[in-house]
């Protein structure tokens, strides 16, 4: 029994075998049938003629993702590591929303998040670079998430800050009627995004708007240069200590140097 659940432990998590990648290809094929259902769904002349074979083929799908977590779960060596685990957590949620449109409806549109299930084809096509890439740079954001944080807390006072300031300067007549408003009217420009719906009309009005339209040049370059600096620091620390491991079964490298299973797969390290 346990030679048997070892060898379809390496079917599941692994991807250096034939019958890995196969489980792995097939799974994938699952995975973008199931968003492209999703997304005949919502064309209402589409979804009229075929909603019966929809609801059939949607529920068959959701029935293989349940058997796969399962197992999972089963031949994992370590179940709580992989269930907490940012793939485990994924496979969880993409097939909660089936279910839950049995009590809620509208909950099926929740099923999109299938879509981050398409990240296992950086394993199959063993790109496990890209994925040592997203873990560094997943790692970059939480360090320097507090220092955005301030940054982003500082940009709301100065949105209110103008946006209270337009708001006495340009008027309702301008199309400023409320400070709310105005506020929306400072966050588009700080952006740079600028829709056009509201523009200053008052010579005070269009300097204050310039002004804003510099500093928003600053919300984009700030919290970049913070994640690259972490970046940097990251790579630097890397190769001082060389703290990360790789797991041999399914190529995962956030892993530290005193971990002795695999973060992702619970998979006993060498």
């Amino acid at each position: 029994m346990s030679t048997g659940k070892d060898k379809l432990r390496q079917v599941i998590f692994g991807v250096n075998t034939p019958a890995g990648k196969a489980f792995d290809v097939s799974l994938l094929i699952l995975i973008l049938a199931s968003i492209t259902i999703l997304m005949l769904e919502s064309v209402q002349e589409i979804n009229t003629r075929w909603k019966s074979s929809f609801f059939k083929l949607d529920w068959i799908i959701t029935g293989l993702f349940t058997i796969e977590y399962l197992l999972r779960i089963w031949t994992s060596e370590r179940k709580r590591r992989y269930i907490l685990s940012f793939y485990g957590l994924i496979d969880l949620f993409a097939i909660l929303p089936t279910y839950l449109s049995l009590f809620f409806v509208g909950s099926q549109a929740l099923a999109a998040i299938r879509v981050l299930r398409l990240l296992r084809v950086f394993r199959v096509l063993k790109l496990v670079q890209f994925m040592g890439a997203a873990n560094k740079l997943r790692a970059a954001l939480k360090t320097s998430s507090q220092k955005i944080i301030v940054f982003l807390f500082f940009i709301m006072i100065v949105s209110i800050f103008v946006g209270t300031l337009m708001f006495m300067i340009e008027g309702r007549e301008h199309g400023f009627t409320s400070i709310p408003r105005s506020i929306y009217w400072a966050i588009v420009t700080l952006t740079t995004v600028g829709y056009g719906d509201i523009a200053p009309q008052t010579t005070l009005g269009q300097l204050l708007a310039m002004v804003l339209m510099i500093m928003g040049y600053g919300v984009i370059a700030v919290p970049t240069g913070l994640v690259t600096a972490d970046l940097v620091r990251q790579n630097a620390d890397k190769d001082s200590t060389n703290s990360e491991r790789t797991c041999n079964l399914c190529g995962n490298t956030n892993n530290k140097a005193s971990s002795k299973y695999c973060f992702e797969c619970g998979t006993k390290l060498d």
